[in-house]
């Protein structure tokens, strides 16, 4: 039986609002297919990867950020995004690895929460590939990759019409400082970490990129093709 197929984008180092505009564009693809011929093409969907330019917080659907503290976070100088996505507010800057599968499920066999569980999957795997160990998922409300009440790394997801969009954060060399303007995901009690801190020495993301997409592949099942960065 043939695997199904990703294409997978790495912008490098963009604005947040960069991948988010690429996002928006394969969603707009995907929900245009018919869904007899959505689920019987091979081709699945879109991997986005990039590492963001600057300093950003996200809100999700359930909100995480009042007025008063969305103007004190920009004015550390950081932009600050209400996104679809389910969670409350996390924060997105240099040094993080930001994955966003733009996929139809139904092409992939997946259900939301399997979706979920690989993706948590695919960054225990990495961790392991880098030579970490110990990094696990944990049962709802603390949905991620944690190593003990540490968070290495934020998952929050969109789906409509089997599509999905939006995905994970992980934390390879990141300023864990602009975490402490916020309640992380709105878990009290909790921290977050980094591959670099963890390991002791410094991760970059263009590292951990090749052992992320070899996660990915065994996780997902899938083949994972090269495509350019849009240039339109």
């Amino acid at each position: 039986m043939q695997q199904p197929t990703v294409r997978f984008v790495w912008l490098g180092r963009v604005p947040y609002a960069q991948l988010l505009a690429l996002q928006e564009r394969w969603l707009r693809l995907l929900q245009a297919e018919p869904s007899a011929e959505a689920q019987t093409k091979t081709e699945a969907g879109a991997l986005l990867l990039c590492e963001p330019a600057g300093p950003v917080y996200t809100a999700g659907l359930r909100g995480g950020l009042t007025p008063k503290e969305v103007a004190q976070l920009r004015a550390l100088g950081a932009e600050v995004h209400t996104t679809g996505r389910g969670g409350l507010a996390t924060f997105h800057g240099p040094g993080q690895l930001l994955c966003h599968p733009v996929l139809d499920l139904r092409r992939l066999g997946l259900r939301l929460r399997t979706h979920v569980a690989a993706l948590e999957a695919c960054a225990v795997r990495l961790c392991e590939l880098q030579g970490l160990q110990g990094a696990c998922a944990r049962p709802p409300p603390y949905t991620g990759v944690w190593l003990g009440e540490r968070k290495i790394c934020a998952i929050g997801v969109r789906c409509g019409r089997h599509i999905t969009s939006h995905g994970q954060a992980l934390n390879c060399s990141t300023d864990l400082s602009w975490f402490e303007h916020i309640v992380p995901c709105g878990l009290v009690g909790t921290g977050v970490t980094s591959l670099s801190k963890e390991l002791q020495r410094h991760v970059t993301v263009d590292e951990v990129i090749p052992h992320f997409l070899k996660a990915f592949k065994e996780t997902y099942k899938c083949t994972l093709i090269s495509e350019d960065v849009p240039t339109e």
